[in-house]
């Protein structure tokens, strides 16, 4: 081994055997004895940074998990991108687009597009003998993603397309079937009015509940075939295009690719601008989160201020004989530093646990019920975003680490004489 070797070898065994003497220091004389004041103080700590890190854990959980359920929700009955002909008109019934247009294959095979279906929509009445209830027909034919309504079906089950023939089966909501008194199996009709006024029979195929009573008081699926007729479209002619993506993250890029695929003369909006006062609602959420995580850091941070300054205060007599015996300011530091990040290290260790032993029990049996007519669920949804997780408890870390920076200068103005004398 030549001498710079040597020296740097040297150094690194000088510094390893440090951190241990440090290490072991801050284990020994910070160690816990009854007869400190900081014996109660250290569990106090723990336990104030633990339910710091399980409340910004649990409420992000908790944010999210809400956020995702309404878009999901939204995006079942709407795609995540929805492509119609370019039309002034705002109404429910826009100019039809032929169904094999030369883009869609182009859409199809853009990165992150999961499927594409066409659609159309007709605005109609359904009458009882008691009840009657305006409503939106939404017509899809067999290219239509069922997953969505097939998770939210209570009763009965999917439209079953026909080759040959229309479908006169309907999905129809619970709050419509509830408030019609309908059920399973019956024949209902609903009036369109258009010149000459038209009636249709259909059959109930299955119910669905999504708990989003916006828009399960408004849609009853159908097959598209009863709207083209309807609307004397010719069966290569719909409303439009609904496009489901991988994932929701990518919806503004893709909602720009897109609309730059299929031209000027066709539109294509992404569900966040057909429903901007629903997702604007939605963002409103980040901000309490964030505010939770702002007050719970400084609590946590405070606390751990709070308990650095009690050690330097009680050990102010062993900082003293350290400093006689040619400890520096730096490593006394190190020592006091090593000690608060034990403290921290427990309470972050403590905090996840519960905070993810909460979630996952939540997610697992939906102890927390809420009412659904408020809240559109029925229990408090949780989202267990690991990436969010790891983010908090890194600034919570980083933030009460640089907050005890500060503090830990006061023992570069403790006297070795005074301190020794110090009682």
């Amino acid at each position: 081994m030549n001498s710079e070797n040597q020296c740097n070898f040297n150094k690194f065994a000088a510094n390893y055997y440090k951190l241990k003497l440090e290490n072991f220091i801050a284990r020994r004389i910070l160690g816990k004895d009854k007869k400190f004041f900081s014996y109660p103080i250290l569990p106090i700590s723990v336990t104030s940074i633990a339910l710091g890190l399980a409340v910004m854990i649990i409420a992000v959980s908790v944010v999210t998990g809400f956020q995702e359920q309404i878009r999901n929700k939204i995006i079942g009955f709407g795609g995540h991108i929805q492509i119609k002909n370019y039309d002034n008109n705002e109404s429910l019934e826009p100019l039809p687009i032929l169904n094999n247009q030369n883009w869609l294959k182009e859409i199809k095979e853009i990165k992150g597009v999961k499927h594409v279906q066409a659609f159309a929509q007709k605005a109609g009445v359904i009458k009882t003998e008691t009840e009657i209830e305006g409503v939106i027909l939404k017509g899809v034919g067999c290219d239509f993603n069922s997953d969505f309504f097939s998770k939210s079906l209570i009763q009965g089950k999917m439209i079953t397309w026909k080759d040959s023939a229309k479908s006169d089966e309907i999905l129809i909501s619970k709050y419509l079937t509830d408030k019609l008194k309908l059920k399973l199996g019956n024949k209902v009709f609903i009036y369109f009015i258009q010149d000459p006024p038209r009636i249709r029979k259909f059959s109930i195929a299955g119910i669905y509940d999504t708990g989003f009573e916006e828009f399960d008081k408004k849609f009853v699926i159908s097959d598209i075939g009863h709207i083209q007729k309807l609307n004397n479209w010719k069966e290569n002619q719909v409303a439009g295009f609904e496009v489901l993506l991988d994932d929701y993250k990518d919806i503004d890029k893709l909602s720009e690719k897109v609309s730059e695929t299929v031209g000027y003369d066709i539109e294509a909006k992404s569900i966040k601008q057909l429903h901007p006062e629903i997702f604007d609602w939605l963002k409103l959420f980040d901000m309490n989160v964030v505010i939770i995580i702002v007050i719970m850091s400084l609590v946590s941070a405070i606390t751990m201020i709070s308990t650095l300054l009690i050690i330097i205060l009680e050990k102010t007599r062993d900082i003293g004989i350290l400093k006689a015996l040619g400890a520096n300011n730096w490593m006394i530091r190190k020592i006091i530093l090593i000690k608060t990040l034990y403290i921290l290290g427990k309470g972050l260790l403590l905090g996840n646990l519960i905070a993810l032993s909460l979630c996952i029990a939540q997610l697992k049996f939906g102890l927390i019920h809420l009412n659904q007519q408020s809240y559109y669920m029925p229990y408090v949804p949780v989202n267990l975003n690991f990436q969010y997780i790891f983010l908090i408890n890194l600034f919570t870390f980083i933030l009460c680490l640089l907050l005890m920076i500060g503090p830990s200068f006061i023992i570069t103005r403790i006297s070795p004489v005074k301190a020794i004398r110090f009682d």
